[in-house]
């Protein structure tokens, strides 16, 4: 399996970022190709809405940064993985501002998928998608609800399934078996 990993920690996550070392290194134990991405390292810019991804550059954001390698990367995937800690109950800024990115990956035009108006697939095949959070100290179950319910729509709107959705409360190793067995 070929697993794209987005890490959208803050610099100083250190703990959050040992544990995505030994889960990459797991999933490359047990035969998985793994391409990291530290997105605090990479100058990734704010989608500015100009649809110019649709319709000067179709396929292609306008504006050129590492978002280019990262969608690439996610492409070439069979499971495309959103890493990050909780802040303020949800994903961090820096996660969201990549996704918003990812407009590109899909056409303007749009077809009903899942009984809903979404936008038409630009590729035949699009990887999984998979979420790994740390939860914050008053994280409760609807915090949770909530997050995992919103990548569900992020999967359906890039024409795919929201296949893993996980905490680094488990163990690396029972995460990277896990995720190997998609």
């Amino acid at each position: 399996m070929r697993v794209t990993l987005l890490n959208g920690a803050a610099p100083d996550s250190d703990a959050f970022d040992s544990y995505l070392e030994r889960l990459a290194g797991n999933l490359r134990e047990s035969g998985n190709t793994v391409s990291e991405f530290k997105l605090r390292d990479l100058v990734i810019g704010q989608c500015i809405g100009c649809w110019g991804c649709w319709t000067k550059t179709p396929g292609e954001c306008v504006f050129s940064d590492d978002t280019a390698k990262i969608a690439r990367s996610a492409v070439d995937s069979d499971l495309f993985l959103f890493a990050s800690p909780l802040v303020l109950g949800f994903t961090t800024s820096l996660l969201k501002k990549t996704i918003d990115r990812m407009l590109p990956l899909v056409h303007p035009y749009l077809a009903v998928r899942a009984g809903e108006i979404h936008h038409r697939k630009r590729y035949r095949k699009y990887p999984l998608l998979g979420l790994l959070i740390a939860r914050e100290s008053d994280t409760d179950d609807i915090d949770i609800s909530v997050v995992k319910e919103i990548y569900e729509r992020v999967a359906i709107e890039l024409a795919t399934r929201l296949a893993f959705f996980g905490s680094t409360e488990r163990p690396a190793e029972e995460v990277a078996h896990e995720i190997a067995g998609l």
